[in-house]
């Protein structure tokens, strides 16, 4: 009887294309984290300095607040213009582009005369804050190993937990001495960041294997729109937990626990520790037990420690609820960036998972506004325990009601 003919086995990767494989994805990893690290610090640097902001333009501390607002609502602005850009063309140089742009811009803010211009130039640093995400999550989820996805995407999530650190530690450092103006004029130095990107990274292999056109990407979005929706809410429930946790919190610090500035910075940089090891963690869980069962376990725990987080009045028990509060909250925002790289559609990645993180984003964007003006009828602690709560259980749910594809094919053409 003649033997059944069998196809040759694969032959392994050499171990030059190997390592070569392997210095690509930790440069990829590396400036996706730096860009959304840099970007959220200059994004927190002004959650730190709303009463002083206020103050110096005689304005109201909701008036400030709604700056915050306005960031976040051009944030889906951003998301489209550079996730078509990394779609249609690739990652890299619209990744370069934006950091310019978000860097520029934060630099500007420092110098605005007067309410009006800060206004207007915190709107235009959304639209960079919007288009780095998607663009640097893409590329980073798209070379990293896919058994590592989960830990190294809670590793590039926490980037924007490391930026409210170095936002805590310029508030200790420079704000005291030097005001706020200066915390916002560094913020021009992540431009420098675009070097590394131009010598150092390398263009994502999936997009250079698919490479797809206009009309392409316009057809798998139209065929993905359930999809979109879903993400959108999910999205909206993710960053309200987020926002009503973290925008507001050293304004009620400062206003209603009485503390100073280097004290409120203190106990940012410690829960912000906290935030950059709930991500790892979480992510690393999400490698175990799934997506969903790991943000939505997160969740759940952050709403349980709310009493602790915004009710004491010793700055270490404020401390210790504000680090189990961040390390729930951002463990989940660990998540994010694989599971939305994991079920968006290969030919609109770009597109597909920034623009729902920043439409997200925009839906939730009145979360520090919503608390200033509760607080002005009620606490900010009571206001931050009422949003949070609320957003914390529904995230909870929206989690649990979705669909997740773990250890997903990134660079197959026709997963969808």
């Amino acid at each position: 009887m003649q033997a059944m003919k069998t196809e040759p086995a694969p032959a392994p990767l050499a171990p030059a294309a190997d390592a070569s494989a392997g210095t690509s994805a930790v440069h990829a990893l590396v400036a996706s984290c730096l860009g959304w690290t840099l970007d959220a610090f200059d994004f927190f640097v002004l959650v730190f300095v709303v009463p002083a902001i206020a103050k110096e333009f005689h304005r109201s501390v909701a008036d400030i607040a709604f700056t915050i607002t306005a960031t976040l609502m051009m944030r889906p602005v951003g998301a489209l213009l550079f996730g078509w850009m990394a779609d249609r063309w690739g990652r890299r140089l619209p990744l370069m582009i934006d950091v310019v742009f978000y860097s520029v811009v934060e630099m500007l803010s420092g110098l605005a005369p007067n309410y009006t211009v800060f206004l207007v130039l915190r709107a235009l640093y959304g639209i960079g804050m919007g288009g780095e995400w998607g663009v640097g999550a893409s590329l980073a989820m798209e070379t990293v190993p896919a058994r590592w996805r989960g830990v190294l995407s809670g590793v590039l999530q926490e980037g924007y937990s490391a930026g409210y650190l170095l936002a805590a530690a310029a508030y200790f450092f420079i704000f005291p001495r030097f005001g706020w103006r200066p915390m916002f004029i560094i913020g021009g130095l992540p431009a420098i960041l675009t070097l590394y990107i131009r010598t150092k990274v390398k263009e994502s292999s999936a997009w250079e294997r698919m490479r797809p056109d206009t009309r392409k990407i316009l057809g798998t979005v139209r065929a993905n729109l359930p999809l979109f929706i879903y993400l959108v809410v999910f999205m909206t429930l993710m960053n309200l937990m987020g926002h009503a946790t973290q925008d507001m919190y050293p304004t009620f610090l400062e206003r209603e626990r009485g503390l100073g500035p280097r004290a409120v910075a203190t106990i940012a940089a410690i829960y912000s520790l906290g935030a950059l090891m709930g991500g790892v963690t979480v992510g690393w869980l999400s490698d175990r037990i799934g997506r969903r069962r790991a943000m939505a376990g997160a969740t759940l725990a952050a709403a349980l420690v709310v009493p602790l987080w915004v009710f004491p009045h010793s700055p270490a028990w404020l401390a210790v609820g504000a680090l189990l509060m961040q390390f729930m909250v951002q463990g989940a925002w660990g998540v994010i960036p694989v599971h939305l790289s994991e079920l968006s559609p290969p030919h609109a990645r770009g597109l597909f998972t920034g623009l729902a993180y920043q439409l997200g984003v925009m839906f939730a964007a009145n979360a520090a506004f919503v608390e200033a003006l509760m607080a002005r009828h009620t606490s900010y602690a009571a206001a931050q325990a009422i949003v949070g709560s609320a957003a914390l259980v529904g995230a909870a749910i929206v989690i649990s009601l979705g669909q997740e594809r773990k250890g997903s094919d990134l660079h197959a053409a026709a997963s969808f």
